[in-house]
């Protein structure tokens, strides 16, 4: 009778799990919530409250379903055939965020390659007929949002580049030693990598603040915060996904054949990494034009 139940396959089925009915709700909650949040913004009293019970949900749904993983892992159901199916999931997740991604670059090569449009008369009042935009004041068209410049690519946004860079290196060093059995160069390399991922954020919040145009009511200002903002937000989840990582491997949680989790933080990461080369070259270095202060 036990032999009945044995297992002969490399697969694993999963217990009934309540995660993804509770996410689901959460999921739903949130979005309800958030509609509530603008509703109430646009009639200038913003409750900031609505967005918290989804959020709450959502949280303690990636808590558990997360916990429940790291325990299957180490109860020995991550077979190499379940380890190869989790990374093709994460390369369709990640292929995913690239389609993500297309979505906000077509936006904003919409709006640079084709400034003077004429099927598209208020693109053309608006951005003065050429990309970067002529400065708002210099258009004076009423009820547009502010722009005065683009930034300069060689200053802080360089910085950032090399930030980055140099994280995408510390973050492989971390996978090379762990291969290796190189604990301390693992725990090391990920320490590395989320203090550089928190001096990017930094670093750009310190940007946004000193930015020569808006987010509302002018294109260039809502194509630059989509493209750049959400990678920003890309940034804080893999620095949040690493710091994860660091934890779980200060513990001695990872093996070099039994490692996924880091595994997939580190290509995510990498990912990022790419679409910051991408946004640095084509929105700051291609669009800045030559109208941005010296410094």
């Amino acid at each position: 009778m036990a032999e009945a139940h044995a297992k002969h396959h490399d697969y694993h089925l999963v217990n009934p799990s309540p995660w993804p009915i509770v996410g689901a709700v959460g999921a739903f909650t949130l979005a309800i919530g958030a509609i509530m949040f603008f509703i109430s913004k646009k009639a200038g009293t913003p409750h900031l409250w609505y967005v918290l019970p989804g959020i709450s949900i959502v949280i303690f749904t990636m808590f558990g379903w997360w916990r429940d993983v790291i325990k299957e892992a180490q109860e020995g159901y991550e077979t190499p055939v379940v380890q190869m199916h989790l990374r093709y999931g994460m390369i369709l997740f990640i292929a995913s965020e690239v389609m993500f991604f297309v979505a906000w670059f077509w936006a904003y090569f919409d709006a640079a390659l084709y400034p003077d449009d004429a099927i598209t008369y208020a693109r053309t009042a608006v951005l003065g007929g050429q990309w970067p935009p002529v400065p708002s004041a210099d258009t004076d068209v009423a009820g547009l949002g502010w722009f005065a410049h683009t930034f300069n690519p060689w200053g802080l946004p360089f910085v950032n580049t090399l930030i980055l860079l140099t994280s995408g290196t510390t973050v492989t060093w971390a996978h090379h030693s762990l291969l290796e059995g190189n604990r301390r160069g693992l725990v090391l390399g990920l320490l590395c990598t989320v203090i550089l991922g928190i001096l990017f954020t930094v670093c750009q919040a310190y940007e946004y603040m000193h930015a020569g145009f808006g987010f509302a009511n002018h294109i260039y200002g809502s194509t630059f915060f989509m493209a750049t903002g959400f990678h920003g937000f890309h940034v804080i989840v893999g620095t949040i996904f690493l710091t994860v990582c660091l934890i779980r491997a200060m513990r001695g949680a990872f093996t070099p054949k039994l490692h996924f989790g880091f595994e997939a933080a580190a290509w995510y990461w990498h990912f990022v990494d790419v679409v910051w080369l991408f946004l640095f070259t084509c929105i700051y270095v291609w669009g800045a034009g030559s109208g941005y202060p010296a410094g």
